[in-house]
């Protein structure tokens, strides 16, 4: 899986869930990671998360780090998979470097002891592959619900993506390689 630290700023509206975004927008071809700091603000023509919409949720905050994931030849259960692990492991990244606050996961989403929102995310498939975009909050500013942020937790943004796609990455190339190892059952 290649990684792509994007320090240009881009605000994310939605429009980025799209099949190769890596490869025509910033030239990474292939199985991908990207992550970037913008604002959020999906409308609801771009929202893809039907509980959302029934609910009418607001989506958007000043300050987030996003990371958009692509994988080819897989199913929306797989990429599911892969949001909740990217969960897990920014949860073990996080509890690991902050000395202030502890997270935990809940599905796919990570929370502080009070309640309070760090991620969003949500996975979806096409025709070619599945797209997973998970988000933190940098600040607390402009989010509809009470949030923690990276800067609560003493966390630089930057160091925070170019890890989690690292650590991501790693988990990825391992899993790969544990379903070349193993015999089919006869």
């Amino acid at each position: 899986m290649k990684t792509l630290w994007i320090k240009k700023k881009i605000n994310y509206d939605g429009t980025q869930l799209r099949t190769l975004y890596a490869y025509l927008e910033h030239g990474v071809l292939g199985p991908s990671m990207i992550s970037f700091r913008g604002a959020c603000d999906v409308s609801f023509d771009h929202m893809i998360d039907g509980e959302d919409l029934r609910e009418q949720s607001q989506i958007c905050g000043k300050d987030m780090l996003h990371f958009i994931v692509e994988i080819f030849h897989e199913n929306l259960f797989s990429g599911v998979l892969l949001q909740r692990m990217i969960a897990s492991l920014a949860t073990d990244l996080v509890n690991e470097k902050s000395k202030r606050i502890k997270i935990h996961r809940s599905g796919d989403d990570l929370y502080s002891k009070d309640k309070k929102k760090l991620s969003i995310s949500i996975a979806a498939s096409s025709v070619q592959s599945v797209m997973v975009h998970f988000a933190v909050n940098i600040t607390n500013e402009g989010t509809p619900v009470k949030t923690v942020s990276l800067k609560d937790l003493g966390i630089r943004p930057d160091f925070f993506a170019k890890e989690l796609m690292k650590r991501t990455a790693h988990e990825i190339l391992s899993i790969r390689q544990a379903t070349q190892k193993v015999r089919p059952l006869t």
